[in-house]
């Protein structure tokens, strides 16, 4: 989803970057439990358009979630295949000005 690459894999933990040069990475760690409550760590995405990356991260396999969000929020709420929620916000243009 991210459009980064795998710069190190094993049974036990994949990590992902931008690069090889880039650091930090994303480390991820399975755990053979099944989600059952919210999140520990939630990740926000601000694309440049909202709306395309939705569409894009559903095409990849996530789905729309409703946990009770409001609707006066300007976010989307996809989960990832496994049911781990993460939010994709409206653009953030006018920070980087």
């Amino acid at each position: 989803m991210l459009d980064w690459e795998v710069l190190f894999e094993a049974d036990d933990e994949i990590v992902i970057g931008a690069d090889k040069s880039a650091v930090p990475g994303i480390t991820f760690v399975p755990v053979p439990e099944k989600k059952t409550v919210k999140n520990r760590l939630h990740i926000d995405l601000a694309p440049d358009d909202q709306a395309v990356e939705v569409e894009r991260i559903i095409g990849l396999g996530a789905r729309r979630v409703d946990i009770g969000q409001r609707a006066d929020v300007s976010r989307v709420l996809p989960a990832d295949p496994e049911g781990n929620e993460f939010c994709v916000l409206t653009p953030k243009n006018s920070l980087i000005d």
